[in-house]
């Protein structure tokens, strides 16, 4: 079974999404694990402080080091017996500890692929002015979704789980349909899909099905497809 684990200091944020549909069936069915957890649990205060003014000045706060040191610590999945550390690539248990930040790597379907192969993925999620940067010792990437900004890192960590756990067997009802998405090949997007009626009127015009996909014909139907999945832009 797979694991996401979303550290943020809103546990609640992400529950609509996570608790409907897909998601809600592959964690019935034990396919996949969502544990959100709170940040402030890490906290050694009793106001719970996760951030604090940043040295040298500046607007706004920054979460502070010692709590994500410590939830970092006690969430990655124990090794098993025979198995070496973290960042080996012998390392059989794989988790793998992500930070969304505006200067991380693009996120796309090929990094979606990737992370689909860990058993494991845990998720820090920024507030305000963002983190102390000695986090960037503890993670093992950063990930951004795009170039702009967002008020937390909660959603772009959604959009990856998202994304990731597509490529899990028996998340999607056909795992086959997950091959003809777009960005499944690069430089191809999926191509357009009709069903019925045939003909729609919209504004005086007739909106038709394309003939080769009534003809029957599966090979002209193929070249078709492949036609217009080319991203041509």
């Amino acid at each position: 079974m797979k694991q996401f684990d979303v550290i943020t200091i809103f546990p609640p944020i992400l529950d609509s999404y996570i608790n409907e549909s897909l998601f809600k069936r592959a964690q019935k069915n034990k396919i996949l694990k969502i544990k959100m957890h709170n940040l402030r649990q890490w906290t050694a205060d009793r106001h719970q402080t996760v951030d604090d003014k940043p040295y040298g000045g500046g607007v706004g706060l920054v979460f502070k080091i010692e709590p994500l040191m410590k939830a970092l610590l006690s969430l990655s999945l124990p090794l098993k017996k025979g198995e070496v550390g973290r960042g080996s690539k012998k390392l059989k248990n794989k988790t793998r500890i992500i930070l969304m930040a505006a200067n991380g790597k693009k996120f796309t379907q090929k990094e979606a692929k990737r992370l689909a192969k860990y058993d494991q993925l845990i998720f820090v999620c920024p507030r305000y002015e963002g983190v102390d940067a000695r986090i960037d010792k503890m993670v093992d990437e950063k990930i951004s979704i795009g170039d702009y900004i967002l008020t937390g890192g909660e959603l772009p960590a959604m959009v990856i789980m998202d994304s990731v756990a597509r490529h899990y067997p028996g998340f999607v009802g056909k795992q086959e349909s997950v091959k003809d998405e777009s960005f499944s090949r690069e430089g191809y997007w999926e191509y357009p899909q009709y069903t019925r009626p045939e003909v729609i009127k919209y504004k005086n015009k007739n909106l038709r099905v394309p003939k080769v996909l009534l003809s029957g014909h599966h090979g002209e139907i193929k070249k078709w497809r492949e036609k217009k999945a080319k991203n041509v832009k």
